[in-house]
């Protein structure tokens, strides 16, 4: 397993991060996997064993059963607290009949943090991230709580999860504004069919030197290589019951083609190719990957030592290259100002 620093902080996490969504059987959740605690410490312990040291999890996740049975793991199977990195997430809503029980006030963020330790058993979180955006509270006040509780000690950085490129400069100009805490890493969805992410979010990242963690690598398994072109899937897809992210299958299905014969060619599925086309991108920290069962984990695990030559790169990406759009197109031809600009001899 290879380690990469988050973002501009001292600290390596593995470029494969164990998800836990698939943990627990609460309400909605049971489709992603209603893993009991013999199936999560399997998981667990395979992780930890072939060198994850990187756990993300959040309270919504099957109302908190999530966090519940990734602490109970860790503390059965005797692994070292030192050599873990967990992640949890707040914003959710976790009671429908408490207005407080949801977002991002300085309230609920007190609460599910003590909340998410006492269910996780462990006396700090490592990375605490926001779960979205929150309209209704302010930046200051989500910011000074983190900041709070990071001189508590009950975090030691914070995070946020899935927005968009100018709330995320926000964030990090209230934090440089008012002397608080800022966010180090952030969270969000990205696949080879699902590029989205590489007009704004990446080149963010990359200026601000700012953690990368890709949620959803597999686009909610579709490229797993177990779906077909004709779209059927096999019988205990979670796509079958919940066809999440938002996907465009015929782009998805033209990625698949190309991946399949350098998936022969490497003798390996076409699932890591997709995650080792991921990895190749060096703005990325970690890649969360989430199982139902330990043979999907450990097939993920494999695509850690997965090298994509030049060529298989380039086939990769130019297949599922995004449509250029403004201003992209524009920015590209300022770059060419200064790659052409003459040598003074």
């Amino acid at each position: 397993m290879r380690y990469r620093l988050l973002g501009h902080t001292g600290l390596y996490v593995s470029e494969l991060c164990l998800g836990t969504m698939t943990f627990g059987a609460q309400g909605f959740w049971a489709v992603m996997g209603g893993l009991k605690q013999p199936e999560v410490n399997a998981l667990v312990k395979e992780a930890f064993d072939k060198g994850i040291n990187f756990f993300d999890t959040a309270n919504v996740y099957s109302l908190g059963e999530s966090e519940s049975l990734l602490g109970e793991s860790i503390k059965k199977l005797g692994l070292p607290r030192d050599e873990l990195v967990i992640a949890t997430k707040s914003t959710g809503i976790m009671d429908e009949k408490l207005p407080n029980a949801r977002g991002q006030s300085r309230a609920h963020i007190f609460n599910e943090v003590n909340a998410s330790l006492k269910r996780l058993q462990i006396d700090h979180i490592d990375l605490y991230q926001l779960h979205g955006f929150d309209p209704l509270t302010p930046f200051e006040e989500s910011l000074g709580a983190l900041t709070d509780l990071v001189k508590a000690g009950k975090i030691r950085y914070i995070g946020l999860c899935n927005m968009a490129s100018w709330q995320i400069m926000k964030a990090l100009s209230v934090s440089r504004l008012k002397g608080l805490e800022e966010f180090k890493s952030v969270q969000s969805y990205y696949s080879i069919a699902g590029r989205d992410l590489e007009r704004d979010v990446i080149p963010l990242v990359k200026d601000q030197n700012l953690g990368l963690m890709i949620w959803s690598p597999l686009a909610g398994g579709y490229l797993s290589g177990k779906f077909s072109t004709n779209e059927s899937a096999p019988d205990n897809s979670r796509r079958m019951t919940f066809d999440f992210p938002p996907l465009d299958k015929d782009r998805a299905n033209k990625c698949i083609e190309i991946m399949r014969p350098i998936a022969q060619k490497h003798n390996v599925s076409v699932a890591q190719i997709a995650l080792a086309w991921i990895l190749s991108n060096k703005s990325v920290s970690t890649i969360i990957v989430g199982a139902r069962k330990l043979e999907q984990l450990k097939d993920n695990i494999n695509a850690s030592h997965l090298t994509l030559d030049d060529e298989d790169l380039s086939s990769l990406s130019s297949a599922s290259a995004l449509p250029v759009e403004y201003p992209n197109w524009m920015i590209a031809m300022q770059g060419q100002y200064r790659a052409n600009a003459p040598v003074k001899e």
